[in-house]
């Protein structure tokens, strides 16, 4: 009589997910491989395709799971009244949440594929649409509180946007190179010096 088969390994998908954008995150997309990806989740690569597809659907998941939730920051921050008040938020929690000690440092959507080779531009792509959209967000509310006379007419709020995508993407860099939150804090502060202001005769 033939042994019964073993029942499949089951696992949970969620856990499995945020394993891998720990691994995609800490690595990188590209040098992230199948083989340390399934080691990590505790699954062969069989269960990996059954469960996410390849590993470029699968890192496509892991940055949707980011955005809505260690990368919610920036929606967070989004949601504030004013461009100023946006601003400020975003910097502050992106201050805490780059050097959070319970996880990889710096932001997986700005870090992701910085070493990519041209066989991964379209993952390059996918990355600079999420960072992109932030800062299309952002000068839209810099257009807005112009137009509400809470910022001097002549602003530039495309270079003002960019201005801060830089300082966040800054902040990034920093978290990875072991800057802590405190200096990161400072740095915010002194951005945000840097925000326009009504000289005395516009007042």
């Amino acid at each position: 009589m033939n042994a019964a088969r073993a029942p499949r390994r089951a696992f949970d998908r969620d856990e499995a997910l945020e394993v891998a954008l720990r691994e995609f995150w800490l690595h990188g997309y590209e040098t992230t491989s199948v083989a340390s990806l399934t080691r990590a989740m505790g699954i062969n690569p069989p269960s990996l395709y059954a469960a996410f597809g390849d590993k470029r659907q699968l890192f496509s998941e892991v940055v949707q799971r980011y955005a809505q939730t260690h990368g919610s920051y920036g929606t967070r921050a989004l949601a504030e009244p004013t461009a100023r008040g946006a601003v400020e938020t975003l910097l502050r929690l992106a201050a805490a949440e780059y050097t959070d000690p319970t996880h990889p440092p710096g932001c997986l959507v700005i870090n992701g594929a910085t070493n990519c080779t041209p066989a991964a531009e379209d993952v390059k792509a996918e990355l600079r649409a999420f960072r992109e959209g932030t800062k299309h967000a952002l000068k839209e509310k810099i257009h807005a509180d112009i137009d509400a006379g809470r910022l001097p007419e002549g602003t530039d709020a495309g270079a003002l946007a960019t201005f801060y995508a830089a300082v966040i993407q800054g902040m990034s860099t920093q978290a990875c190179d072991g800057v802590g939150r405190e200096d990161l804090e400072r740095v915010a502060k002194t951005a945000l010096d840097a925000w326009p202001t009504h000289t005395p005769h516009e007042a």
